[in-house]
């Protein structure tokens, strides 16, 4: 039976997870499905997924979902949004991948990576691309794979090898084979794609020697992608929007402004920036990227990542045992009126945006007699804040805007105690969103402009809900003296 509110479902395909959630218009999740998703790591800095473990994973729960919700009918529209620069590469007849799929966060191309900066070449990638030369991006990875995999190099070149990052794979299956395509915000994290002309390049192309040809079509982020094949689900559905995981988060919380900004602490943390219509290259090692592109015209945005966000909890948690659970870091913090003096700078995998110093490792330090383990927990807490201001003014001297606000989401915004001390050291509002399911609802938001449940990013933006707001309570003088702490310890380990 078809119901009066159409749903609009979001296939959110993670690192760790392959996700489905189905949403009404108004932006509220009705129906979840999920599976946990392995890694591999055959050796050391290597990660590799099984590419047909992504799909039958994003399958089944996408089927799941549909089941919920009481049929295909029910569906307006699918999204989707993915863990990006992960590459896979498949025969273009058969639909199978040639290798297991090489996980954003692999460093296996890391020597290679370095001999381009030594030959002066990150300018010029940086101008075209936005990007810095890593091992993150999918460039390099791709021409591993073609260099390594047995025939892989003689399949591209004779058009028979298809490339995509996952959300691309992900609409060759559903679409039966169809139809090969992927969107701005992803392209972007290629390496391959300038951002600027909007088109793959063919001086990155020739550096990495990657035929364009096993390269997909670039779309806007709310598109016509194609139908899934009837077989799947029992009818055809519309896929009409995808957007790269952080990008999505940024359209779920309603950034459409410039100068907005949202930040993500899960493991990690990735805050971005809008910065308008206009491409600006990051004077301080920042990312720039296309926040989303509609009919063509593009508004970028400016990314920037820390390491390591909430798994500080978890390290506490396991190595440490200071907590039984993750969240028990808020009470510990607050049982103590400060820090006693205590920074924990978190650069256990070295130290992110904007230092980019891979070989800094984590250091406590101010200790004195009288510090204990709530003063250790209470600065690991701190340390998000202090390394998001760090983001924070880099952004704002790349961009030249002022924020005013912050919006934010991810596991860690759970703790009141981490969002209040945020909005004391930004010194702006933090807004807590009532859904915190941003990225899938990004996914769900494109796929409903598209196909018309919302008329303008006017429309989205009305349903995004605050669920609670943080306003600066501490001096901005002891503000100050905190940060310059921070800054001072940071110094001595970088």
């Amino acid at each position: 039976m078809r119901t009066d509110d159409p749903l609009l479902l979001a296939i959110d395909q993670g690192t760790t997870s392959s996700r489905a959630i189905a949403f009404s218009k108004d932006g509220l999740p009705r129906h979840v499905a999920q599976k946990e998703l392995t890694q591999h790591y055959p050796e050391a800095g290597w990660v590799e997924q099984d590419a047909n473990d992504i799909w039958q994973d994003t399958l089944s729960v996408t089927r799941d979902v549909i089941r919920q919700a009481g049929g295909a009918q029910n569906i307006a529209a699918i999204g989707i949004t993915n863990q990006r620069e992960t590459v896979i590469l498949w025969d273009r007849r058969t639909g199978d991948p040639v290798c297991r799929a090489i996980v954003w966060q692999d460093r296996r191309t890391a020597k290679y990576c370095q001999s381009l900066k030594a030959q002066g070449l990150e300018d010029m990638v940086s101008a075209k691309t936005g990007l810095l030369i890593d091992p993150y991006f999918s460039c390099t990875k791709i021409k591993w794979a073609l260099d390594n995999i047995p025939n892989a190099a003689t399949c591209a070149a004779q058009g028979a090898l298809a490339f995509g990052t996952v959300e691309s794979y992900l609409l060759w299956k559903l679409t039966g084979g169809a139809v090969h395509a992927t969107d701005a915000t992803n392209a972007a994290r290629t390496g391959l794609f300038n951002i600027v002309t909007q088109s793959w390049d063919d001086d990155l192309l020739a550096l990495y020697g990657i035929p364009k040809e096993i390269l997909p079509q670039v779309m806007d982020n709310a598109a016509s992608f194609g139908t899934t094949h009837p077989d799947l689900f029992g009818t055809a559905l519309p896929v009409a929007g995808m957007a790269g995981d952080q990008q999505a988060a940024l359209i779920g919380q309603g950034c459409f402004q410039r100068g907005m900004m949202k930040s993500t602490y899960g493991t990690g943390c990735f805050a971005l920036m809008n910065i308008g219509p206009d491409f600006v290259q990051s004077r301080n090692r920042l990312l720039t990227t296309p926040a989303y592109r509609f009919g063509g015209e593009v508004t970028y945005a400016i990314e920037g990542s820390i390491f390591m966000a909430g798994a500080v909890l978890q390290w506490l948690r396991d190595e440490l045992q200071m907590i039984q659970k993750a969240s028990d870091s808020e009470a510990l913090a607050t049982s103590v009126p400060d820090n006693n003096g205590v920074y924990l700078i978190p650069a256990f995998t070295g130290l992110g945006a904007p230092h980019w110093q891979p070989e800094a490792r984590a250091a406590i330090l101010g200790l004195t007699r009288g510090a204990n383990k709530a003063h250790i927990a209470r600065a690991a807490l701190e340390a998000q804040a202090y390394q998001t201001m760090d983001l924070l003014a880099a952004m704002e001297n790349d961009s030249g805007i002022k924020a005013d606000r912050l919006r934010v989401d991810g596991g860690l915004v759970a703790n009141r105690f981490v969002c209040q001390f945020l909005a004391d050291i930004l010194r702006v509002q933090i807004d807590l969103p009532q859904v915190t399911e941003t990225t899938a609802l990004g996914a769900a938001f494109l796929a409903g402009l598209q196909v018309g449940i919302y008329d303008s990013l006017e429309d989205i933006s009305r349903a995004w809900r605050p669920d609670r707001t943080f306003a600066p309570h501490m001096s901005l003088e002891e503000s100050q003296t905190l940060y310059e702490g921070w800054q001072r310890y940071l110094d001595k380990v970088k």
